[in-house]
């Protein structure tokens, strides 16, 4: 594998959600949450993983375990909206076909939106005080958030998207870590939407003061893939994006995506996925190793600067989540020549 002297460093992280542990289930206590969060962050660390996540187990809501609060925990508590959703407005969210995967509305925007009751800020702060300030921060792109709202007030998407945009980044310059992500599953299948979506992601992006990071995946409910398309499409989009770096979605992915991030700007280190969330098989310190090697030898030396799981490991049991987590760290280990 690779001779190093490691001043090019390839640093390890997880996407954000880890399954949600059987005892949280039963007995969601403010103290529970807290010791499961300490030991989710543990378990990344004592696995050697260079900038671990939460969790996010601070979202799970059992009526909404589909999507593990990656909508629902974000739109429900804004104010100007309706959770409240009635048959008329599922057929009129489902005529618009912004999400094909998503029958109903996660709510109706009926004013102005405002941050109403969400508080990211004590949820990273719940985090920080276990873990102290060097985690991951996770919040769903503002653009992802938008298609999955029914709007009878602003007559324009764009206005919608700005709005809630703008509520996000008043919340994220706050938060006190050292990295924040934004996630976005919708815009894969959407290319045609990247110069929107990526003013509305810059604005949530440009209020944090620390690492940036933005992932992007294909979807994943099930294990199944939710959105059509490729990397090539999207390489203008990532290119306008204010971060520092990307966290990608490759292990599950045909092999000329990886050919065509060469194309992505040298200003934006890559993030690249080496981890499949959509199987159980563990993979091998070797598979690893082998992923990062074909990965350098397409990019170059220096592009890649994180590898990780393609998405988050909620959808997968506890025992085969943190097998993954051990092996993407050996791996990595091992390509480096790191004991």
């Amino acid at each position: 594998m690779k001779e190093t002297e490691n001043n090019l460093e390839i640093l390890t992280t997880t996407v954000g959600s880890y399954p949600v542990p059987m005892w949280l289930q039963s007995m969601p206590t403010e103290q529970a949450l807290i010791d499961a969060t300490r030991v989710v962050v543990d378990i990344q660390k004592q696995n050697g993983i260079d900038l671990p996540t939460d969790g996010e187990l601070y979202r799970f809501d059992i009526n909404h375990p589909e999507t593990n609060g990656m909508i629902d925990y974000f739109i429900r508590p804004l104010s100007g909206v309706r959770a409240e959703v009635g048959r008329q407005e599922w057929y009129e969210f489902r005529q618009k076909q912004t999400m094909s995967f998503r029958a109903k509305p996660a709510g109706v925007v009926e004013h102005d939106l405002g941050e109403g009751t969400l508080n990211l800020v004590s949820d990273c702060s719940r985090a920080v005080k276990v873990a102290g300030k060097h985690i991951k921060f996770t919040v769903t792109s503002p653009y992802m958030l938008a298609r999955t709202l029914l709007d009878k007030h602003y007559g324009d998407f764009d206005a919608l998207l700005t709005n809630l945009s703008e509520v996000l980044a008043a919340q994220v310059q706050d938060l006190d870590c050292d990295c924040l992500q934004i996630d976005e599953a919708n815009i894969p299948g959407n290319p045609e939407d990247g110069p929107r979506a990526a003013a509305a992601i810059n604005i949530v992006l440009d209020a944090f003061d620390g690492e940036k990071a933005v992932h992007f995946c294909f979807g994943n409910y099930g294990g199944q893939v939710i959105q059509k398309g490729s990397w090539k499409a999207l390489i203008d989009f990532l290119n306008t994006l204010r971060c520092d770096h990307l966290v990608l979605e490759l292990k599950h992915r045909p092999e000329a995506d990886l050919e065509a991030l060469k194309d992505v700007s040298s200003n934006i280190r890559l993030g690249i996925g080496v981890i499949d969330v959509k199987v159980n098989p563990v993979e091998t310190p070797d598979d690893i190793a082998a992923s990062i090697e074909k990965a350098e030898q397409v990019l170059g030396p220096g592009r890649i600067g994180w590898v990780h799981p393609d998405c988050g490991f909620w959808m997968l049991q506890r025992s085969v989540v943190d097998r993954k987590i051990e092996v993407l760290v050996k791996g990595r280990n091992r390509y480096l020549g790191i004991a």
